[in-house]
């Protein structure tokens, strides 16, 4: 399994952790990206994680998400995992960082430093089916309505980071 960069509580870089070791016994804070590509019509496209994912499976989360490798750029490792995951490359830009914690049942725990990373696509993805279950293209209103009726079915960091992406809009 890969490693994942550790960090303080102001995303300076303090170690690394193989990346399951990373989320057991209540986690250790890491650095990780959550990316959200839109399209000219001002669509959001969001993907249903793949059902063999270790936490969250089959849930909607944002375009695509990840860590960093040690000693990886944070925008080289959105687009490599942008790629790798839903199969397209497009312009991206860092809009702001926010740090949360979510236990799953599981008994892992996300404890992340997440950069939230803005795109611009306009074609259909070609999702690596190992890690998507499902994709979209969603209207940002139809979107919150759901998550609010619907919250079980989205990941914390998606539910978290939202807002704040769409007012950065």
């Amino acid at each position: 399994m890969p490693e994942v960069i550790l960090v303080d509580e102001d995303d300076n870089r303090i170690g690394t952790a193989e990346k399951l070791e990373a989320h057991k016994n209540g986690g250790k804070l890491h650095r990780c990206f959550s990316i959200f590509v839109f399209n000219d019509e001002g669509e959001l496209l969001i993907q249903k994680r793949a059902d063999n994912k270790y936490h969250c499976p089959a849930m909607w989360a944002n375009t695509c998400c990840s860590h960093q490798k040690p000693g990886e750029d944070t925008l080289d490792a959105a687009h490599r995992r942008l790629q790798e995951e839903m199969g397209f490359d497009c312009p991206l830009e860092e809009i702001f960082v926010f740090q949360y914690k979510a236990d799953f049942d599981n008994g892992l725990t996300e404890k992340e430093m997440d950069h939230a990373i803005l795109g611009k696509y306009n074609g259909d993805p070609d999702p690596n089916p190992e890690e998507v279950g499902d994709w979209k293209w969603i209207d940002p209103g139809e979107l919150l309505m759901d998550m609010e009726k619907n919250p079980e079915r989205y990941t914390k960091w998606f539910k978290i980071s939202i807002e704040e992406v769409l007012d950065e809009l």
